[in-house]
């Protein structure tokens, strides 16, 4: 029965991964609880681009914005030049990109994404998409991630331990060994299975009710087409610009 020691340790990690998880699920459905989408005001199209892929979404929105109304240029090579500065004066997010393209007024996209990302107009727009219940506060998102990793880790840990304690007996004597380290095995695994089919579409950043607002809107024109869908929807040169590689 050396086994049992090593049993009731795999089956408590596996507990407590699974419970962290489902703690941290509850907590982000209950602070992102949201509003009808029928009672919620019509999105923006930088407010559909942070619910539907983020901080980076929003500042390649921008980006691509600005270069189709000629104030920026983005060159297939990678590198990001402005054209008008004077122009991008009322716009916070259009200030973030001239802020993070420095004094020369040109850097490659890659340097300028992460800046413009991390900017405070960005952190404000998520703030606000908080607030009215369409995005998943930062650390909702933190927490649903750190379960996730306590429930691989329980897995991981009851298939090593499962494994040691089947080599320690004879192998006469492995079916109770192997039905007993089945328990932990099965619910680490489906609570893994469950997270990464339920929980990441609906707390990565839009809450339930920012995914319907994302699911109404039409993407026949190209910048909430590039909102909702990513760069992908975006011609080759300007996908290989924010790429940073001609």
């Amino acid at each position: 029965m050396v086994w049992l020691p090593l049993l009731l340790v795999a089956c408590v990690v596996a507990g407590v991964g699974c419970a962290r998880l489902c703690r941290a699920t509850l907590a982000a459905a209950a602070r992102a609880h949201g509003v009808p989408a029928a009672d919620a005001p019509e999105l923006t199209v930088g407010e559909a681009a942070y619910l539907a892929g983020g901080p980076l979404r929003v500042t390649d929105l921008t980006l691509v914005s600005m270069h189709r109304e000629r104030r920026l240029l983005l060159a297939r090579t990678g590198w990001a030049t402005v054209v008008d500065a004077d122009a991008c004066a009322a716009d916070p997010l259009e200030r973030a990109v001239i802020g993070a393209l420095g004094p020369q007024g040109q850097a490659p996209v890659p340097a300028v994404r992460p800046l413009v990302a991390a900017a405070e107009s960005v952190h404000l727009l998520a703030e606000r998409l908080v607030a009215r219940g369409l995005a998943v506060p930062a650390a909702g998102r933190r927490e649903v991630a750190a379960g996730l990793r306590a429930v691989r880790a329980g897995l991981l840990l009851s298939l090593a331990l499962g494994t040691v304690s089947a080599l320690l007996v004879p192998a006469a004597e492995r079916a109770p060994v192997l039905a007993g380290f089945a328990l932990p095995l099965l619910a680490s695994g489906l609570c893994l299975l469950i997270g990464r089919i339920e929980v990441y579409p609906h707390t990565r950043w839009a809450s339930p009710a920012g995914q319907r607002l994302l699911a109404s809107l039409s993407a026949t024109d190209p910048l909430t087409a590039l909102a909702t869908r990513g760069p992908a929807v975006l011609e080759p040169e300007l996908r290989a610009a924010l790429r940073g590689r001609g």
